[in-house]
């Protein structure tokens, strides 16, 4: 056993109290008056960089929730590996669903319940374990490395992108790593490849000055209820294809090598069925359900209200009426393009008698894609294949880490995905966990990983 790997195992039971501490932290981003505690959450993880022996670690500001930073580049013309992830976590609502307080980290049969537990504190510390065990065991570590921490990206990361530009040099490297992820199963690997980008807008209807009797008005007056759902209704055909003009203009259609890896993805589709609680799946004809997910651009109605919505019966038109669409993109689809032509075809639609607004949203993410062969991907395989003793799946993901993009669009540099968190941990739930047994797996993969990363010299 390498001497790395004995330092990670001798102290296990002092990682996991220091795992436990961390998670003590409600380091709730969304919520103003948890905004000390990511400043918290930002401490203690910069005194935990300088404990495992990096150096010029600064708590960093953005605009909002922090940064922290921490390197050490004492390995000579080996590669500089990027190392990313978050300290900040969901809100906790509803709490009258925790079984244990979720600040309170919880061990019941080898896991710990706790917010953030699987998203992603855990997954973090294991990154600065692995660094500290090659620098107390072996006193240098097999290539350069940079942190970068960050506390804002349960809210989007609004003010990463500004940062990571504006500090370019310093953030320079030859390859990222994310430890915000997860594997396919406890027994089976997988590497992240690619995930979808999205954007929002808010739909705002507004018909007479204030509502109006309907007995007098209904009949003669546009109602804003209406006119609002024509113009949703018309953005979707029955099958659900996006029917906006130019939304599919710039999608990348897949080849027929990526459907196969996708294919080669075991899904029990009726396991799926059962856990959702649906009769069957829904989408655009000509894709299975894990590709309309995975690779396919989608447009949701995620909210709306207008009128009266209390018990019983109120018999007025509304005056207004609203609604919330986000869309999740593939590449090459632009954000703010995207939202251009929904406006465009919402002003189209629109009949006489309202007037409508369409409003972005903050949540804009660009899609992020890998080449499944890019030699990070390689190295991070080879370390999969020898922990879990068989090849990892290719899998992508719906949902959005903007983190990716920019990194790739700011510093030239593409993120493999290296975390070890599961699909049933409760993530953004009650009850979130995560599985002991994935954080000592995880310590010892990070160790490897760093290893490996050595072994090459470009990326």
């Amino acid at each position: 056993m390498p001497a790395w790997q004995s330092h990670l195992q001798d102290r296990q039971e002092q990682s996991r109290n220091e795992l436990f501490d961390l998670l003590r932290i409600p380091s709730i981003s969304a919520l103003p008056e948890h905004a000390e505690d990511v400043q918290a959450a930002a401490a203690w993880v910069a005194d935990r960089l300088r404990t495992a022996g990096l150096e010029h670690v600064e708590i960093m500001p953005t605009g909002g929730h922090p940064v922290v930073y921490g390197d050490w580049l004492h390995a000579g013309d080996r590669p500089t590996i990027l190392i990313y992830g978050h300290f900040d976590v969901q809100p906790v609502d509803p709490l009258a669903l925790w079984t244990t307080p979720p600040f309170e980290p919880t061990v019941r049969d080898g896991r710990v319940y706790a917010r953030g537990a699987s998203d992603m504190k855990g997954n973090l510390l294991t990154t600065i374990l692995a660094v500290e065990a090659w620098l107390r065991a072996e006193g240098t570590l097999p290539v350069n490395v940079k942190f970068l921490l960050e506390g804002q990206e349960e809210i989007g990361s609004p003010q990463l992108p500004d940062f990571v530009r504006g500090h370019r040099d310093l953030l320079a490297c030859d390859l990222a790593v994310s430890a915000d992820g997860g594997q396919y199963s406890e027994e089976e690997p997988a590497l992240l490849v690619g995930l979808r980008g999205g954007c929002g807008l808010q739909i705002d209807v507004r018909g007479p000055a204030a509502d109006l009797h309907s007995g007098l008005y209904g009949g003669a007056v546009h109602n804003p209820n209406h006119a609002l759902v024509r113009i949703l209704d018309s953005m979707r055909s029955p099958d659900g294809t996006v029917l906006v003009e130019g939304f599919y203009d710039d999608v990348v259609e897949l080849s027929a090598e990526d459907r196969t890896r996708i294919a080669e993805v075991p899904v029990d589709e009726a396991a799926q069925l059962d856990a959702l609680d649906i009769d069957d799946f829904f989408g655009e004809p000509g894709y299975t359900p894990v590709e309309r997910t995975w690779i396919r651009p989608t447009l949701e109605i995620v909210g709306m209200w207008g009128g009266f919505q209390g018990e019983g019966v109120k018999t007025v038109l509304p005056s207004e009426a609203h609604a919330k669409i986000t869309c999740r993109l593939v590449p090459d689809q632009d954000p703010r393009r995207i939202v251009e032509l929904i406006d465009a075809h919402v002003q189209q639609v629109t009949l006489p008698g309202v007037r409508v607004q369409v409003t972005p949203l903050a949540f804009v993410a660009k899609p992020y894609l890998i080449p499944p062969d890019h030699p990070g991907n390689q190295v991070a395989g080879g370390v999969l294949r020898d922990l879990y003793g068989r090849d990892p799946y290719f899998i992508r993901l719906g949902g959005s880490v903007p983190v990716c993009e920019t990194i790739l669009t700011e510093l030239g540099a593409y993120t493999v995905g290296f975390g070890f968190g599961l699909d049933d941990e409760n993530l953004h739930s009650p009850n979130e966990f995560w599985r002991l047994s994935s954080f000592e797996k995880g310590q010892h993969a990070w160790g490897a990983l760093l290893g490996a990363l050595g072994e090459r010299q470009t990326y």
